[in-house]
């Protein structure tokens, strides 16, 4: 599949520590789950997270769903262990927080590599500090592992002295620098969590602003989040039936050997067409998952 074409609309943070909620992961309708071993972990339960959050993994049963462990920073006294243990757990990627440098992201992809992590395994790296915000373009290249990135707002708005508003502005220049340094790699990106859960009004204006902005997807707390960010994240009936009518046009002009196309007055180039395709995968890709084997 196509990094760009697989949902992430929802992807969801689950405690690491929590074995019903490694359970419970295995049913939700979400696109992704993190697997966290970090903020939700209280540094007596690190270990013991860690192998439950691994054997979770590892064991399979979570269907489609992505599959990422956030792992402890590597300057931390469970980072390195966190991510060999992670390199070998059958996860689709491994999250590590506070990514400042380029440097930090491949010594990490070394220590996968010499972990016997799979070549398709990916790194993803969370976007939550001034100074990572300031070296995002080197990080989203500092390693072919590198998959995406994971916005932090809340630590990103506490460093700046930010406030936390609706439409966000303390924190769109962060947005548009993370955004830019993505989508100029062709990795994925994330946006931040709603932290407040009984805010739901609030949470689809955040999901709303975010697909806008061109995320992939809203990274989450807690189930009842999950619907609001697949049905705004998803691509709506009309933006398919359009980008159907604009693939066909296309191809029938091209068959035709006629250089341009117009439909309904608009002129089709081949970017349209492009992101025409990714929108008709990611929606066959959404059904074929919501429908099951």
């Amino acid at each position: 599949m196509a990094p760009m074409a697989r949902p992430r609309r929802s992807v969801l943070y689950m405690p690491g520590s929590n074995a019903r909620a490694l359970e419970k992961g295995r049913s939700l309708a979400a696109d992704g789950l993190i697997l966290d071993l970090e903020d939700s972990v209280s540094p007596d339960a690190k270990e013991e997270a860690r192998d439950s959050v691994c054997r979770a993994a590892a064991g399979g049963g979570y269907g489609g769903r992505e599959i990422l462990i956030r792992v402890n920073a590597l300057g931390t006294a469970w980072g390195r262990d966190d991510i060999v243990a992670a390199s070998s757990s059958g996860a689709d990627a491994i999250v590590l927080p506070k990514v400042d440098v380029a440097d930090t992201i491949r010594e990490v992809a070394a220590i996968m590599d010499g972990a016997g992590a799979p070549a398709a395994m990916t790194l993803w790296c969370m976007m939550e500090t001034p100074r990572g915000v300031l070296h995002a373009e080197e990080i989203a290249g500092a390693s072919p592992r590198v998959g995406g990135f994971a916005l932090g707002l809340e630590d990103l708005a506490k460093d700046l002295h930010a406030a936390h508003t609706g439409d966000r502005l303390p924190v769109v220049t962060a947005l548009g620098l993370c955004m830019l340094a993505a989508r100029a790699a062709g990795i994925a990106i994330l946006d931040g969590v709603h932290m407040n859960l009984e805010d739901g009004d609030g949470l689809e204006e955040a999901c709303r602003r975010g697909r806008e902005m061109g995320f992939d997807g809203k990274t989450l707390i807690h189930p009842k989040q999950i619907d609001a960010a697949n049905r705004i994240f998803a691509p709506t009936s009309d933006e398919l039936e359009w980008s159907r009518r604009i693939i066909a046009a296309h191809g029938a002009a091209a068959r035709e050997g006629r250089g341009v196309v117009v439909v309904d007055g608009r002129l089709i180039e081949v970017l349209h067409v492009a992101e025409a395709k990714r929108l008709v995968a990611m929606a066959e890709t959404i059904r074929e998952e919501e429908d099951g084997p």
